[in-house]
């Protein structure tokens, strides 16, 4: 089948397509015949219960340089109507602009196949979902006191302090039990934000690696691990770390068989989540990366695993 598929992402000038999932997504997507527009969340609009988006219709290449072709002038599409299949891919972070594009989502939602599906996006933030599964994490802490954070720290030792909302490992910093800037680390995170922000046990291990483990439709379809700088905490390829290939322990399995039957129950079809010493840290459903990496180290196709999901959904409407 021929699909129409609008693709809600940041602009597609600046991306790396090397390293970029969503670019992956669309070459797979016209490499089986679907049809791509690419819009922006800021031109989205509502009126009289319809969705619109301004979009253009493009071509995408895996070439650097010249990765994409526009087709067509910017035109307003109606989102339930005029396309099959929304991918919601754009980078937070998770704030009430990001928020309110789910809201707009969730209206074509029953016509439109959103990916991932914008209520369980929107009801699962990568920091705040994961406290469902308290046994599979480190020792964590969400708070905006002091003092709970003080005691925390003299419970576990060296703690990594970080905001609910961000991404891209900002803003993540290391304090360890003798450092004296936790009061005033504090005091700046209140400035900044308005949410509490997070504070787990650091683990050693990280050095090691931060696991990024991806889920299609709840089952494991590959890894890798992300390697933190010299003289670094943070793991993240944004943030310099690097990747290497991995295989899941037996501790990951176990992992990915507690979440997948509910991220399939809710409609997250792409999910990234990241393992440090067989601790869960994160479940990411907003734009999860790492998939071009995996198939560079595996050899595996995983932008067709989604779209073999993708379309698997859409025939059982």
């Amino acid at each position: 089948m021929t699909l129409r598929v609008a693709v809600q992402m940041d602009p597609i000038e600046s991306i790396n397509i090397a390293g970029d999932s969503t670019f992956a997504l669309m070459l797979e997507a016209q490499a089986r015949g679907h049809r791509l527009w690419q819009y922006h969340p800021d031109h989205l609009s509502a009126e009289s219960g319809r969705v619109r988006a301004s979009a253009r219709a493009l071509t995408v290449e895996n070439q650097p340089g010249a990765h994409f072709r526009w087709l067509a002038d910017r035109a307003a599409i109606d989102l339930a109507d005029d396309s099959d299949v929304v991918l919601m891919r754009q980078d937070p972070p998770f704030d009430m602009g990001y928020i309110t594009a789910t809201h707009l989502l969730e209206q074509v939602q029953g016509k439109t196949l959103v990916v991932n599906d914008p209520a369980e996006v929107r009801n699962a933030p990568e920091k705040l979902f994961v406290l469902r599964f308290p046994d599979l994490m480190p020792p964590t802490l969400v708070t905006r006191s002091l003092e709970e954070a003080m005691d925390f720290r003299a419970r576990h030792g060296a703690v990594v302090i970080k905001p609910l909302y961000g991404n891209a490992g900002a803003a993540v910093f290391l304090i360890d039990k003798a450092d004296g800037n936790l009061a005033a680390l504090v005091e700046l995170f209140g400035h900044v934000w308005r949410e509490p922000f997070m504070v787990q046990a650091f683990l050693p291990d990280v050095a090691k690696g931060d696991k990024r483990i991806v889920l299609v439709d709840g089952e494991p379809a590959g890894a890798i691990n992300r390697l933190p700088r010299s003289g670094e905490i943070r793991s993240n390829l944004a943030a310099g770390g690097s990747a290497e290939p991995t295989e899941l322990t037996a501790r990951e399995q176990e992992i990915c068989a507690r979440l997948g039957p509910e991220l399939k129950a809710r409609g997250l079809i792409f999910v990234g989540i990241d393992v440090i010493a067989g601790h869960l840290t994160e479940i990411n459903v907003t734009s999860p990366t790492g998939i071009r990496a995996i198939d560079r180290f595996n050899g595996t196709n995983t932008p067709a695993r989604i779209w073999d999901a993708i379309e698997a959904r859409l025939q059982r409407r």
